[in-house]
């Protein structure tokens, strides 16, 4: 079990995961529409673009709150004895890798809503009432035991290094990707919300990467996720309304 650093400062590895953020931002800014929803059936191009697509927007989102955690773990094998070399980079593997595995998942669920005629050519749900109520699933999946479960151990980095050590680096890539794991528990629902509001609605997504970050990094994280749940179960409930 590897010693406490308390709050040891790594710039490197902080500047890094924020300038993949950044570049995953100035990326999307830049994307086209070529992995829009379309009538026919989809070639592997499309799927490939698809998927690139969503694991770009994953790193926008989620490479800035990984960042406290990326760090800690360099403190942490900076001060062991015989830590392992590329640790933090496997640690980062590992993270990503839940992401990207978010991502293929998230890609055959466009393909079937596309493919069941569900999507607007927007990527947006076509139904107002269906994307309403993806909105309502999402907000109250913030108030689930489950949701807590995961926010708590993305929220507290030393926390899960302490319940969760594996030495080398098979354990950084293992224990990267059990914290990316947790990360997907506690935010797949609001990315689940992009089929609401369209695939590449970038202020959407800048919102939720915003929700994301106050709840990782904030104290009262908790309570934030709730706020924002239940603002989000209001807007799909005003959209089911509306569409009647």
């Amino acid at each position: 079990m590897p010693r406490s650093p308390g709050k040891a400062a790594e710039p490197v590895v902080v500047a890094a995961a924020i300038g993949v953020s950044l570049i995953a931002w100035a990326w999307l800014s830049q994307m086209d529409a070529t992995a829009s929803s379309v009538a026919t059936a989809w070639s592997a191009t499309d799927a490939a673009l698809t998927f690139l697509m969503w694991v770009v927007m994953m790193a926008a989102m989620m490479a800035g709150p990984v960042a406290p955690a990326l760090s800690l773990y360099a403190g942490m094998q900076r001060t062991r004895a015989g830590g392992a070399r590329g640790a933090v980079t496997m640690f980062a593997a590992g993270y990503a890798a839940a992401w990207i595995g978010f991502s293929a998942v998230a890609t055959l669920a466009q393909w079937l809503l596309d493919r069941s005629a569900l999507l607007a050519p927007d990527m947006a749900l076509a139904s107002p009432v269906l994307g309403g109520a993806v909105l309502v699933l999402a907000g109250a999946y913030a108030f689930t035991p489950l949701a807590g479960a995961c926010l708590r151990h993305c929220q507290s980095p030393l926390g899960f290094f302490m319940t969760h050590w594996r030495d080398g680096a098979a354990g950084a890539l293992r224990m990267g990707a059990q914290h990316g794991l947790y990360c997907v528990g506690c935010c797949w629902a609001l990315m689940a919300i992009l089929f609401a509001v369209g695939v590449m609605n970038l202020a959407w997504v800048a919102l939720l990467a915003l929700i994301v970050l106050l709840e990782k990094l904030s104290a009262p994280s908790a309570r934030i996720a709730r706020i924002a749940g239940a603002a989000l179960a209001a807007v799909g409930a005003a959209m089911m309304l509306s569409a009647r």
